[in-house]
């Protein structure tokens, strides 16, 4: 049995990109109900959060993981980490008086300030007690080149159950894999090097067998090829929102009622996504309007959302790693009718739809495995240090039921998407329970006022609804 486990080219890229003022790490705000994880005595059960997380670990082989590097060739492996401790990974800590929501959304920008350690299993996971109203909090950190979105899910789904419990089994006793040897791994990197020409020899030979199905492929990856280049042929639109970041974050939300949210689609048309993203466009042109740039100002600016779109199959779900492609979508920020501006938004989403650009992607990353994965990993590095798109919205479908932690309920759970060079603020939008979470992630220096833009967000989809009740 091996000793290591390869990295995929998406999950090497979101490794080698990071710095020290962009860090790739994939987090949030759980909150939960506090009752049945309270001490007799007073204070959280943190003691019994923390085994029952470990006793899960099993089912999430990476989590007792670490990075290693071949030699020479300096691609990433994961191998067992010997000296894993739960104590370093689940931590704990108290909100102080009165415990409000704006002190953990300050705590939660401190936690996303601080870089994970790479001597170590890339996440922790933090439980904030102390929250007002019988509450505490879970903020879960995972380095991006660990989960994405849908992944991420699958993650929490295992760490939470559908049904309150109130015992767990310790899980099975852990024995960590040998560290491999610097030879060993430079060995296992050549052969593997070495199967590729046999596995793009199978993959012809496929081709081969099926020639007209193989032709339209071609012709569609081809297509996404073109349409790539030319999303990349020309840079967004520079705005506030787009200036170089520092390492500290802000962190705030808002919840949406998912149902008020479907009966704006049901009755102006398209996709809650839509939805979202006419709600973000309005949002936004508020914002900068706030900023001091103007709808006039604005009508001239190329506006870019970049739109993860998950690339797995139904049978990979329960995976960790990335497997995304992103669109990159203009939005109509100077549009300030919330019939035009979702009509437009819907227009253009269904031209994305019809884009063959995550063909092209999953297409770049088989070739990246069968060829040089260094090379790609440097092209997809110098394509995310520019400015091709403004910002990144990812909307998340969550699991339509409750899930509870040793039977605690989650009442909420906002996700924070990493920044990347050049862009000062990312949201996140994950749907949970009948509700729709937005998680805004900032920089801290550049977005003082990052609250502003939660209102606007409050604003811009108020404007939806009252349309959507003329109608």
């Amino acid at each position: 049995m091996s000793q290591s486990d390869r990295f995929g080219l998406q999950d090497r890229v979101l490794l080698e990109v990071e710095d020290m003022n962009t860090h790739l790490e994939v987090a949030g705000a759980f909150l939960f109900e506090a009752g049945p994880l309270t001490r007799p005595e007073g204070g959280l059960d943190t003691d019994r959060i923390r085994e029952y997380v470990a006793s899960r670990l099993y089912r999430i082989p990476r989590y007792r993981q670490r990075v290693e590097y071949v030699p020479f060739e300096g691609h990433p492996v994961w191998v067992d980490d010997a000296n894993f401790n739960i104590q370093y990974h689940v931590r704990h800590t108290r909100l102080p008086l009165p415990g409000d929501e704006r002190q953990l959304k300050r705590l939660c920008g401190l936690i996303f300030s601080q870089q994970l350690d790479r001597r170590k299993p890339l996440w922790e996971l933090w439980v904030v007690e102390g929250l007002d109203g019988d509450r505490f909090a879970l903020v879960p950190k995972n380095h991006h080149c660990m989960i994405d979105g849908i992944s991420g899910v699958d993650l929490l789904e295992t760490l939470l159950t559908p049904e309150p419990a109130k015992v767990f089994d310790p899980g099975p006793t852990w024995l960590p894999r040998p560290t491999p040897e610097q030879g060993q791994l430079l060995r296992d990197e050549l052969g593997k090097r070495m199967r590729a020409p046999l596995a793009l020899g199978n993959a012809m030979l496929r081709a081969i067998r099926k020639p007209r199905e193989t032709f339209e492929r071609a012709g569609d990856v081809l297509a996404g090829f073109r349409e790539t280049r030319n999303a990349l042929a020309t840079l967004a639109s520079e705005t506030p929102l787009n200036r170089p970041i520092g390492p500290h974050r802000r962190f705030d939300w808002l919840a949406m009622d998912l149902d008020a949210v479907k009966r704006v689609k049901q009755k102006l048309g398209g996709t809650v996504n839509d939805v979202v993203l006419a709600t973000s466009a309005g949002a936004i042109g508020h914002f900068l309007e706030l900023r001091g740039v103007t709808q006039r100002e604005q009508e001239d600016l190329d506006f870019r959302a970049a739109c993860p779109v998950s690339t797995r199959a139904d049978a990979e779900r329960g995976r960790l790693g990335n497997q995304v492609a992103g669109l990159v979508v203009p939005l109509p920020i100077a549009e300030r009718d919330p019939r035009r501006r979702l009509a437009t938004v819907i227009e253009t989403m269904e031209r994305a739809k019809d884009s063959k650009q995550t063909l092209a992607a999953e297409s770049i990353s088989a070739l990246g495995e069968w060829t040089s994965p260094r090379l790609f990993s440097a092209l997809a590095k110098r394509n995310l240090s520019s400015r091709t798109y403004n910002l990144n919205i990812s909307n998340i479908p969550g699991p339509p039921f409750r899930l509870h932690l040793l039977g605690a309920r989650m009442t909420e759970t906002y996700p924070a998407v990493p920044l990347t060079l050049h862009q000062a603020l990312s949201i996140g939008i994950f749907s949970y329970s009948g509700g729709l979470f937005w998680g805004l992630n900032s920089d801290w220096d550049q977005l003082p006022d990052l609250h502003d833009l939660v209102l606007s967000i409050d604003k811009s989809f108020v404007e939806l609804c009252e349309a959507a009740e003329g109608e």
